[in-house]
């Protein structure tokens, strides 16, 4: 039985605090563990709403998720206020059952490990739902620059969200257990996973030599969606071509691939015969091929695929669409009724970006790539399926243009550092205007280029040949944790007590 009973005048205020407290360990604040500390919180009230009606319980995880996602992703309304509150919205909704499934799990004997469950069971559900879902603030993203960190490797992302919900439920256990010997056990069990953590190995997963990368950062032509056709291909280029010259003059040394970032052209140099001529020109001029980032043409007038390309003097080879297109973003569900309401969805997306159906594994010059667009880097499998396909380096192509001057940029750059842990290769980030960087593969930033104008980094990594233990058990340990999360649920819902 639970030590202590809350009702809604302290649940429902209490729940935006810690939904808020919790934002605070992201960009632009950035404060560690806040996250652990508000997720700790919800577990106490969904511990003292044992016995509280279901709408009780309902409202407190509504309101937790409004206080969450509402500072989370206020960088949306660089895109447009209604973006910004269709988006928190629906985000929210996911926190009513999250917190249901919770209260019920509270009730369980070893609880923190069935909340952990439950906890991984929302992530993951958001991670997928509606249309490709957006796995965005999840728990295991604040462990980047803590001791936690290290877990990515072993356990994948999912089994750190899991790890660091133990954590806060322990930290639960510490304030309020009910006896000396629990609270004692409880430290010792928080003071275990931090020494673990502390002491797990990150780094390459099995050296394979090192290649030379060149990151070119054209920067954009004004505002996003403002800019003149082919401008934004012209800034790339030239940008290119003054690397060439350093490369020639001995300033840079000899790169064996060049590699350009999401929507570094927005004229489809398969059907734009002077955009070609400019790139295949380029290539040969630096002697190595480039990684294209534009919007290429669909199959018919009203679509396009987001897509990088390898590009040679002798024309293109391997190719990768997006698998993860943004809906409302890229593509528009429902068009027509979607239109109906807001008018401006046909003007700013004319057409639908179709996702790709291949992973983004591929051959560049005598490298093999793992290739993401933007926010793919955020979806476990995306990055899962390149290092099936061979993947010895890891490479987010991205444009945060339309999120100038917002805290999106470091929030995905974080999700790109814990991906070098987990999958124990270098990610290197060409960005059209920022953040364009390289990672080494135990998360630390070893380059970045100046914000918002052309840059190029030249930097040397190391190709991996192995897979990180994450990439070969991460899959089946979420669907545990999602199963453990679901029997959790059910098992608690039949108690009243715990």
């Amino acid at each position: 039985m639970t030590s202590h009973r809350v009702g809604w005048k302290v649940a429902w205020p209490s729940a935006v605090v810690l939904g808020v407290i919790s934002s605070l360990n992201f960009d632009p604040v950035g404060l560690p563990f806040a996250m652990i500390v508000g997720v700790a919180g919800l577990a106490w009230l969904a511990r003292g709403l044992s016995d509280a009606r279901k709408r009780t319980v309902a409202v407190t995880g509504l309101l937790y998720g409004l206080g969450f996602m509402g500072p989370l992703i206020w960088w949306m309304n660089a895109v447009s206020h209604g973006a910004y509150v269709g988006l928190a919205l629906a985000e929210t909704l996911f926190f009513v059952p999250i917190m249901l499934a919770l209260r019920a799990a509270t009730r369980l004997r070893a609880w923190p490990v069935w909340g952990a469950g439950v906890w991984v069971l929302g992530e993951w559900a958001r991670g997928r739902f509606p249309f490709t879902g957006f796995p965005w603030g999840r728990l295991a993203h604040t462990s980047i620059d803590t001791p936690f960190s290290s877990y990515a490797r072993l356990v994948a992302m999912p089994g750190t969200s899991a790890v660091l919900f133990v954590v806060a439920a322990l930290l639960v256990v510490v304030v309020t257990g009910p006896s000396l010997r629990r609270r004692a056990t409880a430290t010792a069990g928080i003071v275990a996973l931090v020494g673990v953590g502390a002491l797990l190995p990150t780094g390459i997963a099995g050296a394979a030599g090192t290649r030379q990368v060149a990151l070119v950062q054209g920067d954009v032509p004004g505002v996003f969606l403002t800019w003149p056709r082919g401008e934004i291909f012209d800034l790339h280029a030239a940008e290119t071509a003054r690397l060439a010259e350093r490369i020639r003059d001995g300033k840079v040394p000899q790169p064996d691939m060049v590699l350009w970032p999401e929507n570094a052209t927005d004229i489809d140099p398969y059907h734009d015969e002077v955009v070609r001529d400019q790139i295949e020109n380029l290539s040969a001029l630096l002697k190595a091929p480039i990684l294209v980032g534009g919007i290429f043409d669909g199959p018919t007038v009203d679509t396009a695929r987001n897509s990088g390309v390898v590009w040679t003097a002798d024309g293109p080879g391997d190719r990768y669409d997006k698998l993860k297109p943004v809906p409302f973003g890229e593509y528009v569900p429902f068009r027509k009724e979607a239109g109906a309401i807001v008018n401006r969805l046909a003007r700013d997306i004319p057409r639908d970006m179709l996702a790709g159906d291949q992973p983004g594994a591929m051959t560049i010059g005598d490298t093999r790539i793992g290739d993401t667009i933007c926010y793919d880097i955020a979806y476990d499998s995306v990055t899962r399926r390149a290092v099936d396909g061979g993947a010895q380096l890891m490479v987010v192509q991205t444009s945060n243009a339309a999120f100038t001057g917002t805290s999106q940029p470091e929030q995905q750059w974080d999700i790109s550092r814990l991906r070098a842990i987990e999958t124990g290769r270098w990610v290197v980030v060409p960005s059209t205007n920022g953040i364009s960087g390289v990672v080494d593969p135990s998360g630390r930033s070893v380059q970045r280029a100046p914000l918002h104008r052309p840059a190029t980094i030249s930097a040397q990594v190391t190709l991996a040949s192995g897979k990180t233990p994450a990439l070969v058990i991460g899959r089946y340990l979420e669907w545990l944790l999602v199963a453990t999360g679901l029997a959790g649920w059910l098992l608690g819902a039949r108690r009243k007590t715990s």
